[in-house]
């Protein structure tokens, strides 16, 4: 059910918002006031009850509706009318105090207040109160006093047209009635400046009788000496301004309630004005007041769309329990409470990147072999990528840090069978999430086993991975070369976590290699070969390309720099793509050796330049026909990620916040880390944040790729943090500014060396512990009480040694009485520093003289333990 403001109900029934407020009230509908909302279903049961209302009040407009009549027909009075008015003075002599005397018998405290300053003028004048209408004196002597009553013997006139009061009028000719106006002064100046508005109206009343005219002109000054008689028409007139003013004050008390306003002299009319030119409340329609958001929106912008003030929403979120300031950002739920409150209705916006990147089923008419895509895992030093090297009759191995592999290789190798495009992941156990990647953007896995040192830990994290991703498995024994090979021992332990070799009546292929006798090549091709025959890979190259990202780098020369394997359709140099949160014009394309070609079929791996920013890692890229599509996306998918970033509100229970107490102690080791490629820094975060313990607390203020740029060193001076650069350097500029900063940066090529390195700082920040080592005992026999330096035990050591300046327990029926600093110890009258067991010697204790025969004495030291971390 809908509903409606209340300044759109006052809109349509012609009502001020005030006015339907106050009514509401009478009626005893609870609003609070003009943007309150009533429902639809309550309308006509409102709508029937104001009505209501309505009807009374025209009856009490009755009351006085000569007066308002008069008022409004002074406006529209048409000129013949007067004319023939002004053609019967007497009438209008007798209408004017009839007219006053009617309105003074419905409202006579109100007249007094405003005609009694006049009668005291001049009460005489009342008696030739006909001569102005028969003379209609224009005299010039006479212009200020005349202009002024002229308007106002006009209005009466206009009153004329009321003629069926005539006929009660000679009954009510009582000129007695003005005389108790005799009070008050305090108007006369009122009075006289309300005519001066209806002065351009005397001029037409004028000459409504020009024959009389001529008569008159000689009358001049006995008119101006009869302008006596002409001020009780002023008077007259001046009760019917006062009339006037009345009128306007009740007028508005019965439609706006204004009546203090204007009661102000001056301020009447400009009132009547103003209220015509204020600026109308536009009310949308229902329509326009459905709104769609995102699932967040900034309080302001939601403010701004609804035409409300952000100040009044975020007292009525305050109202309903939500702290809220103008830029902070609300999800959808909140937002829709609120604007329920002022009668709007939200709606989820659903934006439509589904439709525009649907997947589109494939024709079988139109699929074609495609090459397999094979990962090589396995164990860190296993020699996966010298085994790579040998296919591909490259040297990867001498160009990776230490001889381990730190990135995903993607390698497209034409052997005399096929193309094969071969995926090289670490297998060091930081690089946990790229050989997930790995196995689930490929076809076939390689698990690379050393003969010599069996399944380890990331073999059998290799196997759950190809298990988990549902890949077959092809075995490759490595380093059958060597001695202590022993590849039996390699089947016996794979057997135990499910890959029995075909053999033992298994379905895992083995095969026996070396990769540095270059032994079994041939047969570890030929059985992939093989095995992508029975798994019929086809896809269709003639459709827009999708592919998942393997790896991505931030390049100094050529921008963000993306390893993408194409998994259907052609992707093509100028092609429009959406990667992620980003998206590009693509500016060229390079293959695994680095040659620039115009397009890359299914199954190829490629490198591709002009995207908007550094992808993730394991993105899709996805290739779109408008480059504004892709723009709308990313920009969609930019705004939703940062939304429920800003979204995250920490809210603080009474839990939490003694687990921040607890934790007020826990020091923090903030990171920057810089990569050469994602992969890496992604690995760097994981390694590190497993660092963390309950003492020292690893937080990764930022990581990207890229080198090292002022923007780094800032951010680092203001978090207090390490920059460290996996691969990447900075220039000179940003060394000096991180000198100058005081930031420290480390550079390193190993993912081992920056562990180890981190770990180094941990234990820096950690706190050391202290224990307690028992030096030796000793038994008190004697006591000496010496002057000026206290009381000496007399002591025989019991067990180990004594030395002067170690601490000292005193025990008495094995309770620590005192525990202290050994202050003196001697044997016979010579100071010595320690005394041995079996010996006697004389001890005294720092600043401690309760010394009793019996106590025993336990010499003991405080020994430092360093932390270590597990």
């Amino acid at each position: 059910m809908g509903k409606i403001r209340i300044y759109e109900l006052a809109r349509e029934l012609n009502m001020t918002n005030t006015e339907l407020v106050d009514r509401l009230h009478e009626i005893e509908y609870p609003v609070k006031s003009h943007m309150s909302s009533i429902d639809e279903s309550d309308l006509p049961d409102v709508k029937a009850k104001l009505s209501g209302k309505k009807k009374a009040a025209k009856l009490e407009e009755k009351r006085i509706k000569p007066t308002v009549i008069r008022r409004r027909r002074v406006k529209t009075v048409k000129k013949p009318k007067i004319i023939e008015d002004l053609s019967q003075p007497e009438m209008v002599v007798e209408e004017a105090p009839t007219i006053a005397a009617e309105e003074t018998t419905d409202k006579e405290p109100k007249i007094e207040e405003a005609t009694k300053p006049v009668l005291k003028e001049e009460i005489p004048q009342e008696t030739a109160a006909e001569v102005p209408e028969d003379t209609v004196i224009p005299d010039e002597a006479v212009a200020e006093s005349v202009e002024k009553e002229a308007p106002e013997t006009k209005k009466p006139e206009s009153g004329k047209p009321a003629k069926k009061k005539k006929k009660d009028t000679p009954a009510k000719i009582i000129k007695p009635a003005p005389p108790p106006k005799e009070t008050d002064p305090a108007e006369i100046k009122k009075t006289p400046a309300k005519p001066k508005r209806p002065v351009r109206k005397a001029v037409a009343a004028k000459p409504a009788p020009p024959a009389q005219e001529p008569s008159l002109k000689g009358k001049k000054k006995k008119g101006h000496k009869k302008t006596e008689p002409v001020e009780p028409d002023r008077k007259f007139f001046k009760k019917k301004i006062s009339f006037r003013k009345k009128e306007v004050i009740e007028g508005k008390d019965l439609y706006s309630g204004r009546s203090k306003r204007l009661r102000r002299g001056k301020k009447g009319p400009k009132s009547k004005m103003d209220k015509g030119l204020k600026p109308q409340i536009t009310t949308p329609k229902a329509i326009k007041r459905r709104i769609k958001i995102d699932d967040t929106i900034i309080l302001a912008e939601l403010a701004k769309r609804m035409g409300i003030k952000a100040n009044e929403m975020i007292a009525k979120l305050m109202s309903l329990g939500v702290m809220a300031t103008v830029n902070q950002t609300i999800d959808f739920d909140t937002a829709v409470l609120v604007s329920t409150e002022f009668g709007y209705e939200l709606e989820k916006a659903s934006f439509e990147e589904d439709n525009l990147l649907k997947a589109v089923e494939d024709d079988p008419k139109n699929l074609t072999e495609r090459p397999p895509v094979v990962t090589i895992m396995g164990h860190v030093d296993h020699g996966k990528t010298s085994l790579l090297d040998v296919i591909r009759k490259t040297r990867i191995t001498e160009l990776e840090a230490g001889g381990i592999t730190q990135h995903i290789g993607a390698y497209n190798v034409t052997t005399p069978k096929g193309q094969v495009v071969f995926l090289d992941t670490p297998g060091h156990e930081a690089f946990s999430a790229m050989r997930s990647r790995g196995a689930k953007i490929t076809d076939i896995v390689v698990l690379v086993v050393a003969a010599d040192d069996g399944v380890m830990p990331q073999t059998i994290e290799a196997i759950n991975h190809s298990k988990a991703a549902g890949v077959p498995i092809i075995v490759a024994v490595n380093k059958i070369d060597k001695d202590n090979a022993d590849p039996e021992r390699v089947l016996r332990e794979l057997s135990e976590n499910g890959l029995v070799t075909e053999e033992w009546g298994g379905d895992t292929i083995f095969v026996k290699v070396s990769a540095k006798e270059n032994t079994g090549i041939d047969d570890l091709l030929e059985m992939i070969i093989l095995q992508t025959e029975m798994l019929e890979l086809k896809a269709n190259a003639n459709k827009l390309a999708r592919g998942h990202v393997v790896e991505a780098k931030l390049d100094a020369g050529r921008g963000p720099v993306a390893t993408v394997l194409i998994q259907e359709g052609t992707l093509r140099a100028g092609d429009s793509v959406v990667c992620g949160i980003h998206y590009g014009k693509l500016r060229a394309l390079l293959n695994d050796l680095g040659q620039q070609v115009s397009s890359a079929g299914p199954s190829l791996p490629i490198e591709v330049i002009g995207l908007s920013g550094v992808p993730s890692a394991g993105d899709e890229l996805v290739s779109v026909t408008d480059e504004k599509d892709a723009r709308q996306i990313s920009q969609h998918r930019v705004r939703k990620q940062r939304s429920v970033d800003l979204a995250k509100t920490s809210r603080l229970s009474l839990d939490g916040l003694f687990e921040k107490m607890k934790t007020g102690e826990v020091k923090d080791l903030n990171l920057i880390l810089k990569g050469d490629v994602h992969g890496s820094i992604e690995a760097l975060k994981d390694s590190l944040s497993s660092l963390s313990n309950d003492e020292v607390n690893i937080n990764i203020v930022h990581g990207a790729t890229g080198t090292i740029t002022e923007s780094d060193i800032s951010l680092a001076a203001v978090s207090n943090a390490i920059i460290v650069g996996f691969n990447v350097r900075s220039s000179p500029k940003v060394q000096e500014m991180a000198n100058e900063e005081q930031v420290d940066i480390r550079y390193h090529n190993v993912i081992y060396d920056v562990i180890k390195e981190i770990r180094d700082a941990m234990l820096g920040l950690m706190s050391s512990t202290f224990e307690d080592r028992t030096q030796g005992w000793a038994e008190i026999r004697d006591v000496f009480h010496i002057p000026k330096i206290g009381t000496i035990a007399g002591s025989y050591v019991t067990e180990g040694n004594f030395q002067r300046g170690k601490l000292v327990r005193l025990l008495r029926d094995g309770v620590v009485i005192y525990e202290g600093k050994l202050s003196s110890l001697r044997r016979f009258k010579d100071d010595v520093k320690e005394v041995q067991n079996g010996y006697e010697c004389g001890i005294g204790i720092e600043n401690f003289n309760d010394i009793k025969i019996g106590d025993n004495l336990e010499c003991y030291y405080t020994e430092e333990i360093k932390p270590e971390l597990d």
